[in-house]
Formats: C-alpha cells, sequence, structure tokens
C-alpha cells in the first residue's frame, strides 16, 4: 500500500526577520529558504542585495508585507571594499575584468576624491541592473552585449567615511539615499583616482533603523526548532517605528479599520502635531496595551486618512 505523504499546513504568521544574507544567495532564494524554514503562508522582502553582497536583509511575513515598500525608500548603510586598479564589466567580483591599470594614489588623492561624491551627487545606472526599458531588464540587454543610454539620476551619498587601504583594497562606509547604486559609486571613485576600480565586497549593515547587530544567519535558522525561529520575529510595527505614533480610542479605531477619513479631536487618545505619514493604534482602556491598526496620512485640520490596514481578527472584532 501507497503511503500518503501529508502535505505540512502553512501557519499564518505576521512579523518581521531581520536576516544577515549569505553571499552568493540572491535575496529571493533566501526569502524562500526562510519562508520555508518558518513555515509561513506569505513572505516577501525588502530590497534585494546583490548575490555576492551580504548583511541586512529585513523579511517581512504575513501582515508585514503591506509595510515593505516602507524600507525600499529607507536610507541604508553598507560596509564595501573597492578594489583599484580593475574594472569588470559588473562593477563587482561577478563579472569578467575588462581593464587593468597600476595604482599609484596616496592617502591624500583619496581623500579628496571621496569629498566629490558626498552629499548630492548624480549617479548613471548601470547596465547590470534590474531597472527596465520596454519591459526588459537592462541586465538582459547587457547581457546580449547592448549598451543602453541611461539618464543620470540625483542620489544622495549622506555619509562617505574612509575607513582603510591597502592597495589595491580601500574601505568606505556609505549611508545613502535609495536608488544609490554602490557599484557605481565604487567604479566613478575609482574613474575619479584614474585607475578605474569594482567592488571586491559589499555589506549592508543598516536599513533604516533596523541594524545588522539584530540579524540571525540561514545557518542559525536551521539549526532551530521551529518555536525558536518563530521568537525571533519583530512586530509588523518593526517596519514603522521611524513614524510618529497616533493612538486611537476604540470607537475611532473602528471606523479606521472601515477605511474612514477620521478628524481628530480630543476623542483621539494621542497624536502629532506634525504632518505626514504616521502608524496608528488602538489604545485599551486602563492598559498599556495597544494594538496597530495601520498606517496612514495625517492631512491638515486633524484629519486622519487611512493607508494600510492590519487584517487580523483579533483586531477587527476588538
Amino acid at each position: 500500500m501507497n503511503q500518503v505523504i501529508k502535505k505540512k499546513t502553512r501557519l499564518p504568521i505576521n512579523g518581521v526577520l531581520l536576516l544577515d544574507k549569505p553571499v552568493g544567495w540572491s535575496s529571493n532564494d533566501a526569502l524562500i529558504k526562510a519562508k520555508r524554514l518558518l513555515n509561513a503562508i506569505k513572505a516577501g522582502h525588502t530590497g534585494t542585495l546583490d548575490p555576492f553582497a551580504t548583511g541586512l536583509l529585513p523579511l517581512c511575513f504575513g501582515e508585514a508585507t503591506k509595510f515593505s515598500a516602507d524600507l525600499l525608500d529607507a536610507d541604508k548603510t553598507y560596509q564595501t571594499v573597492v578594489h583599484l586598479g580593475q574594472r569588470t564589466n559588473t562593477g563587482d567580483t561577478e563579472g569578467e575584468v575588462i581593464e587593468h591599470k597600476d595604482v599609484n594614489v596616496s592617502l591624500e588623492q583619496i581623500q579628496q576624491v571621496l569629498a566629490q561624491f558626498r552629499g548630492d551627487i548624480m549617479q548613471v545606472p548601470p547596465m547590470y541592473s534590474a531597472l527596465k526599458r520596454d519591459g526588459k531588464a537592462l541586465y538582459e540587454y547587457a547581457r546580449e552585449g547592448i549598451t543602453l543610454e541611461r539618464e543620470a539620476r540625483p542620489v544622495t551619498i549622506h555619509l562617505l567615511e574612509f575607513v582603510s587601504y591597502e592597495a589595491p583594497f580601500l574601505t568606505l562606509n556609505v549611508r545613502c539615499s535609495k536608488g544609490t547604486y554602490i557599484r557605481v559609486l565604487g567604479e566613478d571613485i575609482g574613474a575619479a583616482l584614474g585607475c578605474g576600480a569594482h567592488l571586491n565586497a559589499l555589506r549592508r549593515t543598516q536599513v533604516g533603523h533596523l541594524i545588522l547587530e539584530n540579524t540571525v544567519t540561514l545557518d542559525q535558522l536551521i539549526a532551530m526548532e521551529e518555536a525558536q525561529r518563530l521568537e525571533l520575529l519583530a512586530p509588523v510595527d518593526a517596519l514603522l517605528s521611524s513614524f510618529p505614533e497616533v493612538s486611537l480610542n476604540a470607537d475611532l479605531a473602528k471606523r479606521f479599520l472601515q477605511g474612514q477619513r477620521i478628524s481628530l479631536d480630543k476623542e483621539a487618545v494621542a497624536h502629532p502635531q506634525q504632518l505626514g505619514r504616521v502608524r496608528v493604534y488602538k489604545s485599551m482602556p486602563d492598559s498599556d496595551a495597544k494594538y496597530l491598526l495601520g498606517s496612514a496620512q495625517l492631512q491638515e485640520y486633524g484629519v486622519l486618512a487611512p493607508e494600510r490596514l492590519i487584517s487580523t481578527v483579533d483586531q477587527n472584532q476588538a
């Protein structure tokens, strides 16, 4: 008699896992592995890391996937090693070497060049990127040997810090705005030094307010029991903690969850003065407990416009 193998039931998990992505893994492969290990129904990540890169990759499960786009817009911090004197067709270690040059640069020259790339700069996206042209990713054109014109885009380098230089390897810390390609930054620094360059290593250390120190590796996840893995999940609002908080009483919370715009007045338990994106909670009377309802835009005259709503049963019934 053939034995029937019962398929494992996926769990409705809600929360955020901070993964330290290993080198050689795509962000999607790492997500799929973590999703299986947590036995989750729904999961997504908050922006890709190239396979050669390592470090902080926030993974969202269940209701947290509704807010994953917020981290796409967040500033990001990296430590990178720039290999001077050698260019590759991809700008990193995954490509073929296309040029060698002697490296004769001083620390003073390096500091002068780094100063040119701090603040608001223009950057041309690389051909080896997922940006689309006529519905086709640029990297697909690049693999066919086709190079297309790309317009330079404004990005901001908030921090470009010299860490060390042991020729030909230049180590830097970078904090930058969304849309910044560290590969291109490394290549442009090499070009400004007159020797060319590519990235030898890249490690993401921070995304918004989330930091590398709170991450777990895939190997650590594999070694754990399922219950231990679930304990690592941060709550859904870990993705929203940089936004001001609005607290609503039971009546306003019910209207908010129905998608109604609310005029905040003395009925609201608490709300900030500044306008813009906020996270919204239901406060519990005679208790410090509160429940995340979602995100909203706080508009003029104290109008709260719902944006993304949490749909967990407990909160809808509360």
